[in-house]
């Protein structure tokens, strides 16, 4: 190249770099098409270090200023003449944050938040002691800290729409919404997932590795837990794990599964129910209360279970819940099982079939003002509870008789009828015996006065007081052996009949003092057959020979009027037995009353057929209703002209309260005294009733003593037939006692003790009404100071109060009566029945409890049956052992689970039963 070329390419190069220079001089213009910049600032790292610590940071972020800073301010007055490419948010919402203590920035654009850090974001709040958050990567971190004594505080908090997690630290990425999670704190249904790494994914799921699963609220130190492998976790949904093992007390256990399923759900719904496994001596190995829960509605539910054994006995079950609020409410449960013992073809096989149908149902008052119904069905064939391992263990299997009852009423709005139908059924397990009583129809009219005035000028009259009643009942019933029940013929083994009773009676004032009640009666029974007899002289007795069936009327009638006063005495005790007593005061309410009736054995009733029949060479004449053996009887026989006399006694004593010195309190020395007899003056002979007798004395508050007896005033023939010579015409008294009997229950426990030492307490304060005011000023603080102390149940020397709460119920009944008859003495013999049971509970520690109940025999004087039980409370498991050590039926049964409903199928169960024949010495 010349000389000439170069100093051309020279200058052109000085004349490029000028122009260059030039331009970058020059500010820079946007185009029209271009947007305004937005204004933006940018705090340097020197800035933010010179603000003083506040007690509250806060600030806001838009979702474009998350960009890193500078050290230099950006000033809108730059222009370019080019479209610049369109930087993406990174998020898409407001972060708000604020902390309590203070908030750093720093030059790589990241802010430190001291003391209870919140950070927002959409539906995510995150709370720590200590928050980092890069604005450039969306990044937070979370810790917390040791306070003073070394423990964590403000360990970072974790929510979001599918709940809240605690955990040690965590890394979380608002733009990705994904983090990571150490330590992990949550609770999903009735458990509580912590431990382990986790990792949260942006569809709200959570993959973790070795977590720790447990349903003890103490979930950081729990009693038990699954050692989780690997799980994963869908917040409200369920939880799916690989192997896991079980760890109780922090020992690992050799109970492992290869995977796991953890369902949650805020509604019930249908499912499985897993069935527990045993043995038995007599039935073999066996699968128990398992099979299929429906949900079938919001209202009701239904769970089918059953029960097999390899011997060949099973069963099935179905039990149901339902309610309607404001409607109604029960529960029903049928049972069927068949019971095989033995090996067929060998003399101890026996093969057995009962079942159990149980329903209670309940309407709500609110339901129907006018219309009831109740349902109380406890039916059980003989066998049942004693081949039912369930029902060993509690008060069913000794309950000899057992009742059920259906009913419906009507009550016809603005009227005085009701109408109501009812079934009953009692049952006795001990022979097998069953009442059936259905459908029973009852019509009732309550009182009503018809000739009262609708607009009554001055006195009421007599004729006013006149009130009427009537009822009407139609019953159909048998009472048969259970396994002939359903062989019953319902017209020739039913019993069925429909009786009317009507009444009119009033009460009149007379004297001032004394009251008559004048009174007529009316009762009606129609059937639809009757029986014939014959006398057989080889039995010597009446025998049915036909039955003839059409409608029949049987009434009687009977009027009588009774009057009834008061009298009061009083007794002030003599000086020197003190001035304690101040007045004794006795109550008589005597009463007398007469009832007349025609003789409705009479022919010209038509009620009762007469018979002749021949004995010792003489003939006698009998008569017999061919409607005795009817559902309502037949009408009476026997002309009556009755008068019946009783006497009521009450004794009561006023003393001098203890507690005030002007105040007295009353005392009941008999509470209830009480004489009846009658005399028919009709009758030709045994003209006298019985003597009844009733006491009812009121020893403490909560116990009373009430005795009733029957006095007998005929003396008897060597038959033990009752003559028509009193024994005080035959030199033996007055009367003997025939029967009598008395029954009580009292329940003693903690306080029983205690209560008389509370009412000296309480005695001994003044109650002047001058003197309430201060007293209960000066008093209710020292009380309300003390019960704050001992709010932990510690003694005022440090010690725990040794506190075990107890309590034992006795049952006890006795009754006297006639016997076997002694002909040398033409006397009946005494005979005592008695019967105790008793229960009780007591409580050794706060989780310890230990309940038995047992009943003893007189006959045999042993113990017939008892049932003992012990519970132990485990905080998140229960522990319990039922066993009868006595009697025929000895058997216990041994059960461990934990408390949660999820893990429910998490137990043990040892059990045996009364087919086994233990022998415990």
């Amino acid at each position: 190249m010349s000389s000439g070329n170069k100093f051309y390419i020279i200058i052109l190069a000085l004349f490029c770099s000028l122009l260059f220079v030039r331009l970058s001089a020059q500010p820079k213009r946007y185009s029209n098409r271009m947007e305004q910049p937005v204004n933006r600032t940018v705090m340097t790292d020197s800035t933010v270090r010179t603000a003083a610590r506040s007690s509250q940071t806060s600030g806001r972020l838009l979702p474009d200023t998350l960009r890193s800073g500078s050290d230099s301010l950006i000033t809108d007055s730059l222009r370019v003449d080019s479209i610049p490419p369109k930087k993406k948010n990174p998020l898409d919402a407001v972060v708000d944050y604020s902390a309590k203590d203070s908030i750093v920035f720093t030059g790589g654009n990241t802010a430190y938040m001291y003391g209870d850090g919140v950070v927002k974001y959409q539906d995510i709040e995150l709370q720590a002691n200590e928050i980092t958050m890069n604005m450039d990567s969306s990044i937070v971190y979370a810790v917390g800290r040791p306070d003073s004594v070394g423990e964590m505080q403000g360990s970072p908090v974790f929510k979001d729409k599918s709940g809240e997690y605690e955990s040690k630290t965590m890394r979380y990425n608002f733009k990705s919404k994904k983090g990571f999670i150490t330590n992990i704190v949550t609770q999903q249904g009735e458990g509580y997932l912590t431990g382990g790494k986790t990792k949260k994914m942006e569809n709200n799921e959570y993959f973790m590795q070795n977590g720790r699963y447990t349903t003890c609220d103490l979930h950081d130190h729990p009693h038990f837990y699954m050692q989780l492998t690997q799980a994963k976790l869908r917040p409200k949904k369920n939880i799916v794990t690989g192997p896991a093992y079980m760890v109780l007390a922090d020992v690992p256990l050799p109970l492992a599964v290869p995977f796991g399923f953890f369902p949650f759900t805020q509604k019930y719904s249908s499912g499985i129910i897993v069935p527990t496994f045993g043995d038995e001596m007599a039935r073999g190995f066996y699968l128990r209360d398992g099979g299929y829960y429906f949900a079938i509605s919001d209202y009701m539910d239904l769970a089918l279970t059953g029960e097999i054994y390899t011997k060949g006995s099973w069963g099935v079950n179905a039990q149901s819940q339902y309610i309607k609020r404001y409607k109604y409410s029960g529960n029903f449960n049928l049972s069927f099982i068949t019971t095989i013992t033995g090996d067929k073809g060998m003399p101890d096989y026996s093969k057995q079939k009962n079942f159990r149908v149980a329903w209670t149902h309940t309407q709500d008052a609110k339901a129907n003002p006018n219309m009831s119904f109740s349902a109380s069905v406890n039916f059980t064939t003989s066998g049942y509870t004693r081949n039912d391992l369930n029902s060993q263990f509690s008060n069913s299997f000794t309950e000899n008789t057992k009742s059920s009852s259906v009913n419906m009423t009507y009550r016809f709005p603005n009227s005085p009828f009701s109408i109501s139908t009812t079934a009953n059924i009692t049952q006795r397990t001990q022979d097998s015996t069953v009442a059936v009583s259905f459908p029973n129809l009852t019509i009732s009219m309550s009182q009503i006065y018809p000739f009262k005035r609708k607009n009554p000028v001055g006195n009421e009259r007599w004729y006013e007081k006149i009130r009427l009643t009537y009822s009407g009942l139609f019953q159909n019933s048998i009472q048969t052996k259970q396994d002939l029940f359903f062989k019953s013929n319902l017209i020739k083994d039913w019993r069925n009949g429909m009786r009317h009773t009507a009444s009119a009676s009033a009460t009149f004032n007379v004297f001032k003092y004394v009251n008559i009640n004048p009174t007529i009666s009316f009762n009606d029974r129609m059937y639809t057959s009757k029986t014939l007899q014959n006398y057989d002289p080889n039995l010597s007795r009446l025998v049915p020979v036909d039955t003839t069936y059409g409608f029949y009327n049987v009434y009687d009638f009977n009027a009588g009027v009774s009057m009834s006063t008061k009298i009061y005495g009083f007794f002030q005790p003599m000086k020197f037995l003190g001035d304690k007593v101040k007045m004794i005061r006795h109550v008589l309410t005597p009463s007398v009353s007469f009832t007349a009736r025609p003789d409705f054995s009479s022919p010209g009733w038509g009620f009762y057929h007469r018979y002749s029949y021949i004995k010792d060479g003489q003939i006698f004449e009998g008569k017999y209703s061919p409607f005795s053996g009817n559902l309502y009887g037949t009408a009476p026989q026997g002309k009556q002209g009755m008068v019946s006399f009783s006497l009521d006694n009450n004794l009561e004593m006023k003393i001098k309260s203890d507690r005030d010195t002007t105040g007295e309190r009353r005392i009941s020395l008999i509470e209830k005294l009480s004489l009846s007899t009658s005399y028919n003056m009709a009758a030709d002979s045994l003209k006298w009733s019985d003597l009844n007798t009733s006491i009812l004395l009121r020893l403490t508050k909560n116990f009373n003593l009430n005795l009733s007896a029957i006095w007998d005033l005929y003396t008897y023939n060597d038959q033990g037939t009752r003559i028509n010579k009193t024994r005080l015409q035959a030199g033996k008294g007055l009367a003997r006692l025939r029967s009598t009997g008395t029954s009580f229950s009292y329940t003693f426990n903690n306080d029983t003790f205690k209560r008389k030492k509370k009412d000296d307490q309480s005695a001994s304060v003044p109650s002047n009404p001058e003197f309430a005011d201060e007293q209960q000023a000066g008093e209710e603080e020292p009380q309300n100071n003390k019960k704050e102390e001992n709010k932990d149940d510690f003694s005022s020397d440090g010690y725990m109060k040794w506190n075990v709460p107890w309590s034992l119920s006795i049952n006890y009944s006795i009754n006297y009566g006639y016997g076997a008859f002694n002909k040398q003495k033409r006397e009946y013999e005494g005979r005592i029945t008695q019967n105790l049971s008793f229960s009780g509970n007591i409580n050794l520690t706060k989780n310890w409890s230990f309940n038995f109940s047992s009943s003893y025999n007189f006959d045999t004087n042993r113990i017939a049956y008892m049932n003992c039980g012990i519970t132990r409370d485990l905080h998140c498991w229960t522990m319990s052992a039922s066993f009868i050590p006595v009697g025929p039926y000895k058997s216990y049964n041994f059960h461990i689970s934990v408390k949660s409903s999820l893990l429910s199928d998490l137990k043990y169960d040892k059990h045996s039963s009364t087919y086994d024949r233990l022998q415990w010495y």
